[in-house]
């Protein structure tokens, strides 16, 4: 490894490491777990609960309640939810008293350790709230994707303070992990009928369909909609398949608000649909501030249904409430889009991956349709022969924009590089680093995923590039290095 950016490299000695005792609760119905494809065993469950006695349902709940009440905000709460999601298998009429009822969901309850395999792939953003902080310091809020039992992801968030150094310190999390409120969210037409046409299915019952809404509608707009294409069946072949797929696709927007009484590190992301059951993985965060001078957090992250993968984008002003909507076109159809923090010539503008290997750039008025790319790097040296990425949003200088990027070379090792961009043309590359900032070092090779180093975005404060880096998909680390050497370097 060669050029002065490289060698001033710093890593710092903090690591950030699985807790295994961040836990959700979710409801857990036997026999339909993911290796088991038989009916639920519910009712046979519930018939011998209500055989328990008196004192021992109470015995039972009592032990519950101490053992885990202390691991989750507001257990009765959950369990009581979760008691409502079983009890119609209840003979009608049968209201079971408090303690067997708090039992029945505490039966039907259980614990996900959402650090439970490994935590990796940061990103870093200007926290939105700065009051109270120094002049000379910053905010940030970093996200991370907790990867959990069955290899699910979810994006978790951590806050911190980085001072003048360059040194990021990290507040201490909350106790509890919450995953939220799920909500309804805008539908986007031209996002439904440029994914109806990836799925080779732009038929005229879609445009049926989608030509009676406007631009953005809601889910109950859309049945209605279903509805009328489903009374004209007789004419329209396809329309069952239409309404399956538009379902399908709509299902992909949705909301999530927490409570202000949470803090921003107990809020939890995880999976709400199909096309993510397997997992939220590598969220790259930005803070987007528009013509208009908004100031609108988005993030790109892949969903994971367990075979296929697709976009998402995230969308929030301030880390409480969060719409999620599916990113589409063929600049999209890869993991690793990633936007850049302004408009450019008036348009949106993305770093893409959209043939697995090579970065490009694309352009859009929305910033959901991506519909090409046009390529600024190819793998061309050892350390990135297999493939090419990034590391995030791009980050402007006044020199162009500087792009982290990751290279897959021999042994399937990851390093981290950095290209330099046109602030007018990010298709134009003024500079690029012939050897990596970043690879595994002796400590970073085991893990997870071994021969790994991965960042999803980093940030400049006081002069300082400060990269939180994935090590081995298994922890995470920070690194800094002046951000002039890095300038020089590509210059």
């Amino acid at each position: 490894m060669s050029g002065s950016a490289a060698e001033r490299i710093r890593r710092h000695e903090q690591r950030l490491v699985p807790d295994r005792s961040r836990v959700i609760s979710q409801l857990f119905v036997p026999g339909q777990e993911s290796f088991d494809h038989h009916d639920s065993r519910v009712a046979a469950v519930l018939t011998r609960l209500l055989a328990l006695s008196e004192d021992e349902v109470e015995s039972t709940l009592r032990d519950v309640l101490t053992r885990f009440g202390a691991r989750h905000r507001d257990l009765p709460a959950v369990i009581e939810h979760h008691a409502g999601a079983v009890l119609d298998r209840l003979p009608t009429g049968s209201v079971p008293p408090g303690p067997l009822r708090a039992l029945i969901g505490a039966t039907f309850t259980s614990e996900y350790a959402l650090e439970g395999a490994a935590i990796c792939n940061p990103s870093l953003v200007a926290h939105p709230d700065q009051g109270q902080t120094p002049a000379d310091r910053l905010r940030v809020v970093m996200s991370l994707r907790a990867i959990g039992e069955g290899h699910r992801s979810s994006i978790e968030f951590r806050e911190g303070t980085i001072d003048a150094g360059g040194q990021l310190e990290f507040d201490v999390p909350a106790a509890y992990a919450t995953t939220g409120m799920h909500e309804p969210a805008e539908l986007h037409n031209t996002v439904l009928r440029a994914e109806l046409r990836r799925l080779d299915y732009g038929t005229e019952d879609a445009d049926y369909v989608l030509d009676a809404l406007g631009e953005r509608f809601s889910a109950v707009d859309l049945e209605r909609e279903l509805a009328r294409l489903h009374a004209n069946v007789a004419t329209r072949r396809h329309g069952a398949r239409t309404a399956e797929l538009l379902r399908g696709v709509a299902e992909r927007t949705y909301g999530t608000r927490f409570s202000t009484s949470t803090t921003l590190s107990e809020r939890v992301l995880a999976p709400r649909m199909a096309a993510e059951r397997n997992g939220m993985e590598d969220a790259r965060f930005l803070r987007f501030v528009d013509d208009d001078r908004s100031v609108t957090y988005y993030a790109t992250y892949t969903a994971y249904d367990g075979t296929r993968i697709s976009q998402q984008m995230l969308e929030t002003a301030d880390f409480a409430r969060f719409t999620s909507s599916p990113v589409v076109g063929d600049a999209a159809v890869n993991k690793g889009l990633a936007l850049f923090p302004r408009r450019i010539g008036g348009r949106f503008a993305a770093l893409s991956r959209w043939d697995r290997e090579t970065n490009g750039v694309a352009f859009s008025d929305d910033p959901r349709l991506w519909r090409g790319a046009v390529a600024f790097q190819v793998p061309q040296r050892g350390w990135e022969i297999l493939q090419l990425g990034n590391c995030g949003a791009p980050i402007e200088t006044e020199r162009g924009w500087l792009v982290l990027t990751h290279g897959v070379g021999p042994m399937r090792t990851y390093g981290i590089g950095a290209v330099l961009l046109d602030l007018d043309d990010p298709s134009q590359v003024l500079g690029q680093l012939l050897d990596p900032l970043l690879v595994p070092n002796a400590s970073e090779q085991d893990g997870y995923v071994a021969n790994v180093v991965y960042s999803c975005g980093a940030i400049v404060h006081a002069g300082n590039l400060v990269i939180p880096y994935g090590i081995g998909d298994a922890a995470i680390g920070i690194a800094t290095v002046p951000l002039g050497d890095i300038l020089e370097d590509l210059s």
